[in-house]
């Protein structure tokens, strides 16, 4: 049991960042849908990386270039991972009129206006909080937002149709088991606990509201343009929950 979980974590890792994990872990469609409730403790992982380059550098150099290098770390972590998804799917729903144009846009490796847009803003709307933070907080945050988010893609992944025939987030698409749900969800409030240590009970309840606006905000507009999600919309919905959570905490202190 521990073996296969441990599996599934490294799953996990292989996903959703850079890592080099997971070498010769078989893959298939069972394995990496079970593999999504390790999702948040990945998230989990990227914060920390990104909070020990914050906390580190914050006093040499001051609140504006940590900041810059902590969203840096997560994003060379990831491989930047979620803010590709992010320029595709603003790219796909921008510039396409119906949902097949969309799909389409949003398969090109190329980035338009609409993507770039996206990126710049999304980059600095988290750089300009954590910049606002009290190095701390912004620390935590940083754990809490990137885990939280990646549970925000799991209830994408359980609630949401999967509208391509295959693509990169093919092998877990799908129905969430109640096990993953579960723990990603006490993975979750784990990250809640974290953040209400250093921040009021007001500020952990704006992080949540937050985190819930991105969330809905991401899955309107999918379903609205696709009628469900693609990988790319799972990449979306991560920066869109965590811009959230991270702009509630800003709001609740």
């Amino acid at each position: 049991m521990l073996a296969r979980e441990w599996r599934l974590l490294l799953l996990a890792c292989r996903m959703l960042t850079r890592i080099p994990v997971a070498r010769g872990v078989g893959r298939g469609s069972g394995p990496e849908a079970a593999s999504v409730r390790y999702y948040p403790l990945v998230g989990v992982v990227v914060g920390l990386a990104g909070a020990a380059v914050l906390a580190a550098a914050h006093a040499p150099l001051g609140a504006p270039v940590a900041a810059v290098l902590a969203v840096a770390t997560t994003v060379i972590v990831t491989g930047a991972l979620h803010e590709d998804g992010l320029a595709d799917t603003a790219d796909g729903i921008g510039g396409g009129r119906t949902a097949e144009r969309a799909l389409e846009i949003m398969r090109d490796s190329r980035i338009g206006s609409y993507g770039v847009l996206a990126l710049i803003l999304a980059v600095a709307a988290r750089v300009l909080v954590l910049a606002a933070l009290p190095m701390w907080i912004g620390a935590a945050m940083l754990v809490a937002a990137h885990g939280l988010s990646r549970w925000s893609v799991v209830l994408m992944i359980a609630t949401a149709r999967y509208v391509r025939d295959s693509g990169i987030a093919s092998p877990v698409a799908g129905p969430v088991s109640p096990a993953s749900h579960a723990l990603a969800g006490a993975t979750a409030i784990a990250c809640l606990a974290v953040l209400a240590t250093v921040a009021t009970p007001a500020a952990t309840l704006a992080v949540v509201a937050g985190l819930a606006l991105g969330h809905v905000a991401a899955r309107a507009a999918f379903q609205r343009k696709l009628g469900g999600y693609t990988g790319d919309c799972l990449g979306a919905t991560q920066q869109a929950s965590e811009i959230g959570a991270c702009l509630g905490l800003l709001a609740g202190i």
